[in-house]
């Protein structure tokens, strides 16, 4: 009786392990895959909007992004010199 109890385990296991072996592949296929709109187009009115960025325009985006990133995250600008 133990014997079958065991083997049943094992063959459940096996079955299991063999089903997560089974998953489909996730491929970007081009087929009903929504493309997303270019980052600078924004997504309208928004209160987060910085006040010198105009949606749309990609100039104002890229200038926009090269300040935040010498002046808002670059830590070296932000401490100055304090020596």
């Amino acid at each position: 009786m133990m014997r079958r109890v065991t083997l049943g385990t094992a063959i459940a296991a096996t079955l299991l392990a063999l089903t997560a072996c089974g998953e489909s592949p996730q491929e970007v296929n081009g087929a009903g895959v929504k493309q997303d709109n270019a980052p600078y187009q924004g997504v309208g009115a928004s209160q987060y909007a910085n006040t010198g960025w105009k949606a749309g325009d990609k100039g104002s985006w890229e200038q926009q992004l090269k300040a935040r990133a010498q002046y808002g995250q670059n830590d070296y600008t932000r401490m100055g010199n304090s020596k």
